[in-house]
């Protein structure tokens, strides 16, 4: 043993082997060191804008996300700037591209090339479509069962009553449903206007992702009384003067429309108002209160003239 130790290539070795094993150790603490300083981090910057780049006069993309999350790594220091400044751009160029379906990679500008960058989504499938515009007639749409009792909806009208629709040529033929729906409270009885959005749908109701001008409009929903129109009918009463003639009696007008509950209103078949001929002489026009039967609450007419034709009694003496 004493022999080994003496030797001058042990020695030799067992100086190599300590050389060796300083250099590893400073070595791992230079790394240890840099790493806790400037080492390499991960990183995640969530719902970072999607720039596009097309002609959005003509044409129309779908397919193209808002945001998209962005993975960047690199040394420590610049990951952290970047997360905080986020100066860097988010693109996808589409202005050399014809119209159609394609896959396309989206693009990072203005980020440090130290960094490596991973976007989530990396390719985005767009369609490409030409832009359309078409003037459609509103259809305005009202809850019926907001009406009072004995009331009915008697017209709607949308102000404007067309509107500019721009999109997708696709989305556009598409279209099946333009409406501009209308609430209230119950019970209802009065005409009102109300502003209302304009909604465009296709055949399963779906609402469509286009442009509207104007987004909303003014929709006047016309309400009345239940009503019909009633024929008049002239009753002579009463027994003319001796000697009197009663040629013809006429109402000022033929027919008037009766307000009120509806099952009264329909089981009138004629509106009777009775002529008191006892009190005609001669040929005049007189004044007529109609009488108002149960159930109606109003008529379009509260009087009526009627134009007496009567020929007098003959006077005493005359031949």
């Amino acid at each position: 043993m004493d022999k080994m130790m003496d030797s001058p290539w042990f020695l030799r070795i067992t100086a190599l082997l300590l050389a060796m094993l300083l250099f590893l150790t400073i070595k791992s603490d230079d790394e240890n060191l840099n790493a806790a300083t400037t080492g390499s981090m991960t990183d995640v910057i969530r719902d970072v804008p999607v720039e596009v780049y097309y002609d959005d006069g003509n044409l129309v993309l779908t397919g193209v996300p808002e945001t998209v999350d962005m993975t960047i790594v690199g040394p420590t220091s610049i990951v952290q700037t970047a997360k905080q400044l986020q100066d860097f751009t988010v693109f996808v160029d589409l202005r050399d591209l014809n119209m159609g379906e394609h896959n396309i990679m989206l693009q990072v500008e203005n980020v440090s090339d130290k960094l490596q960058v991973r976007l989530d989504p990396a390719y985005i499938e767009v369609n490409i479509e030409e832009r359309i515009t078409r003037e459609l007639r509103v259809d305005p749409e009202f809850n019926e069962r907001l009406l009072a009792e004995d009331y009915i909806l008697t017209g709607m009208k949308s102000d404007p009553e067309r509107v500019k629709v721009t999109g997708a040529r696709s989305i556009i033929d598409s279209i099946s449903f333009v409406k501009a729906t209308v609430t209230g409270d119950q019970d209802l009885t009065k005409t009102f206007t109300q502003e209302s959005s304009v909604k465009v749908l296709d055949k399963d109701l779906s609402k469509l992702n286009v442009t509207i001008e104007p987004q909303q409009v003014n929709v006047t929903i016309d309400i009345e009384e239940y009503s019909k129109e009633v024929p008049i009918t002239l009753r002579q009463t009463g027994t003319a003067i001796d000697g009197v003639t009663i040629n013809n009696l006429t109402a000022s007008f033929a027919m008037l429309r009766a307000y009120g509950n509806q099952e009264d209103i329909d089981a009138l078949d004629e509106i009777v108002v009775e002529v008191d001929i006892s009190k005609l002489d001669d040929s005049k026009e007189i004044t007529l209160k109609i009488p108002q039967p149960k159930g109606v609450s109003r008529f379009s007419e509260s009087e009526i003239k009627v134009d007496a034709d009567v020929t007098p009694a003959p006077e005493e003496g005359s031949a």
